[in-house]
């Protein structure tokens, strides 16, 4: 009865202290996790989880945690020394390019926690801010890159890494302030701030203000915190990922509202040769940054096509 996805459960629920986080976590629905959870206990005749907010695990619950906190890490190193062998242990390279200014807030650790289970990897980020980083590939100056689209092309290979929200911020107090949602008509008589990057990166533009014929004044500016910054001071409204902006809502810094009535999503993917995408260190660095951006960052879901954790 008890298996690999039993333990992942285990895991999973005591470090998210929720049925819907981890649930979210293991791209399962709630109602499939809280199945195999009563399922295992019901099997053994033990509560493994005090149903309260957070979740807190019993005794008979600590002790399959001890097991998977044992076993769970050593089947990940058997797996990747099996593909090692399988690759005659030949020494990996990662370049890796993104488009999106916040990309870099949850790509560094998922590079550390990558760099422990593969250090004979070479890894190195392409610098600057590319607004085509495909390209980057064609040319053979990156092997990995971060986007936000899939449109079709030849020889790339696309994996889904999460579905996040984008939020109007705005200052505290702002009139705004008082609507459930943003719809494109609000953000007229305002300031748009954003990063300095071409209209088809930015959802808010691409997607809601420009279909609507919508054009506001704009100001940029190059870092995350500056645009929060300038928004707390009034000088605009912006749309920034939630993760971004989680720390700065929890202060009473500034104030977000969803865009839209059923808000603004948007998704990130990582895209490489297809020659290279099959490589078991590049399968395992797109796996892993999957995995510490639902550890780490607040409100995203899995995209379609995103594989169960292993």
């Amino acid at each position: 009865m008890l298996t690999l996805k039993h333990l992942r459960v285990i895991e999973a629920l005591n470090e998210t202290g929720s049925l819907t986080r981890a649930a979210t976590r293991l791209h399962l629905t709630q109602s499939a996790l809280s199945h195999q959870l009563v399922a295992l206990e019901a099997h053994y005749g033990v509560v493994l989880f005090e149903r309260s907010r957070p979740l807190r695990v019993t005794p008979a619950g600590v002790r399959l945690l001890q097991l998977a906190q044992e076993v769970l890490p050593k089947m990940e190193a058997a797996r990747r020394d099996l593909a090692r062998l399988a690759e005659d242990n030949q020494p990996g390279r990662l370049r890796i390019a993104v488009e999106c200014h916040t990309c870099y807030d949850w790509l560094m650790p998922g590079m550390d926690a990558y760099r422990a289970h593969w250090p004979e990897v070479e890894m190195d980020l392409v610098g600057g801010f590319h607004t085509d980083p495909l390209a980057l590939l064609a040319e053979d100056k990156a092997d990995l890159v971060i986007v936000s689209e899939t449109a079709r092309h030849k020889g790339v290979a696309f994996s889904p890494l999460f579905r996040y929200e984008m939020l109007a911020l705005m200052a505290t107090g702002h009139a705004l302030a008082a609507r459930a949602y943003l719809s494109a008509q609000d953000f007229a008589q305002d300031t748009l701030i954003t990063y300095p990057a071409p209209d088809r990166l930015l959802d808010v533009v691409r997607r809601v203000l420009k279909p609507a014929g919508v054009n506001p004044e704009r100001r940029l500016a190059e870092l995350t915190i500056a645009i929060v910054q300038l928004v707390a001071s009034r000088k605009g409204l912006a749309a920034l990922p939630a993760w971004a902006v989680q720390p700065f809502l929890e202060r009473g810094y500034v104030v977000a509202r969803p865009i839209g009535k059923k808000g603004l999503w948007s998704g990130l993917y990582t895209a490489a040769r297809a020659s290279d995408a099959p490589r078991a260190f590049h399968r395992d660095f797109v796996d892993t940054l999957r995995e510490q951006a639902f550890m780490t960052l607040p409100g995203i879901e899995p995209l379609a096509g995103s594989p169960h954790p292993r």
